[in-house]
C-alpha cells in the first residue's frame, strides 16, 4: 500500500512540474479565423451583408481585419469597403476609431468649398489643422468624378479625415491609412482616374499567343536538259512547277526548217 501511494504521488508531482503547452499568437488568430469563417457562412446568406452577400471569404476577412481596429463584426461590415482590391475604411468608421481611443478629431468649418478639420492625440496640448478645398480637389483631378459633382462638401469632409486621421494617430489605423472615399476611382497619389479591371482568370493567364503560319514560298524545280518528262521524251526545256502552265517561246524541231 505504502509502496503504491508513493507511487501515485510522484506521479503527481512530475505532471504539476511539467509545463503545459502554450498556444501562440498565431494559433489564437487561427482559431479566431476558424471562428469568425462560421459566422461568415451565415452572414453571407443574408442581406446585412450588403456587398459581401454571397462572399463568405471576404467576410471572414473583413471580420479579422475589424477584430484588430476594435470592430465589432457586424460594424466591420459597414465599415469596410473593398476598392480595387485595396480595404479601406470608410471616413465616419476612421474618426469613430481614433475618438473611441480618446484622440480628438473636430470640423472647425465645413462648406461646398473647402473643409477645415483639426485634431490631437489623447494627452497632447497642440492641435493640427488641415484644410481640403475645391481649387485642392482640381489640382488631383477629382473635381470630374460623379461624388464630387453630386455632393462636393461630403467628399471634402471625406478627404479632410483621412489626412488629419493619419497627422493624429496612424498607428491605430493598423495599416488601413486611407478612407474608402480617396481609393474610389482614383489613385490614392495623385487623384488620376484609373479605369475598372477587367478579373483575371487561369486560361487567360496561361494561354500561349498564337503563331502566325509562315508564308509558303513557290516551289521551284530545275530539272537537266538529259532528263526526261512524264512522257518519256527529252524536250532539252528548263522545266518550272507551278500551279499554271507556264508560257514558253516556242523552239524550233532540229530539222524542221524553223527559223
Amino acid at each position: 500500500m505504502t509502496s503504491e501511494i508513493a507511487t501515485r504521488d510522484e506521479s503527481a508531482v512530475v505532471t504539476a512540474d511539467t509545463p503545459a503547452a502554450q498556444p501562440t499568437d498565431l494559433m489564437q488568430w487561427v482559431e479566431s479565423a476558424r471562428q469568425a469563417s462560421i459566422v461568415a457562412q451565415s452572414l453571407a446568406k443574408t442581406s446585412f451583408a450588403g456587398a459581401y452577400r454571397g462572399k463568405p471569404d471576404e467576410i471572414t476577412a473583413a471580420i479579422l481585419t475589424g477584430q484588430e481596429l476594435g470592430l465589432q463584426p457586424m460594424t466591420a461590415l459597414k465599415s469596410i469597403d473593398v476598392i480595387q482590391g485595396q480595404p479601406a475604411l470608410r471616413a465616419h468608421a476612421m474618426r469613430g476609431i481614433l475618438q473611441a481611443r480618446g484622440h480628438e478629431i473636430e470640423v472647425v468649418e465645413s462648406t461646398d468649398t473647402h473643409c477645415i478639420m483639426r485634431g490631437r492625440r489623447k494627452g497632447a496640448e497642440s492641435w493640427q489643422q488641415v484644410v481640403w478645398d475645391i481649387p485642392r480637389a482640381r489640382l488631383l483631378g477629382l473635381l470630374g468624378k460623379d461624388q464630387w459633382k453630386k455632393q462636393p462638401k461630403t467628399m471634402l469632409v471625406a478627404r479632410a479625415t483621412g489626412e488629419i486621421c493619419r497627422l493624429v494617430a496612424s498607428d491605430a489605423l493598423h495599416g488601413m491609412p486611407y478612407v474608402a472615399e480617396e481609393l474610389d476611382g482614383s489613385s490614392v497619389y495623385t487623384g488620376e482616374i484609373v479605369a475598372a479591371k477587367a478579373p483575371l482568370n487561369v486560361a487567360a493567364l496561361t494561354a500561349v499567343p498564337e503563331q502566325p503560319a509562315p508564308a509558303v514560298e513557290e516551289q521551284y524545280t530545275v530539272g537537266r536538259d538529259d532528263e526526261q518528262d512524264d512522257n518519256g521524251d527529252d524536250d532539252g526545256l528548263w522545266q518550272q512547277d507551278t500551279d499554271g502552265p507556264a508560257e514558253w517561246p516556242a523552239v524550233a524541231e532540229p530539222g524542221s526548217g524553223a527559223v
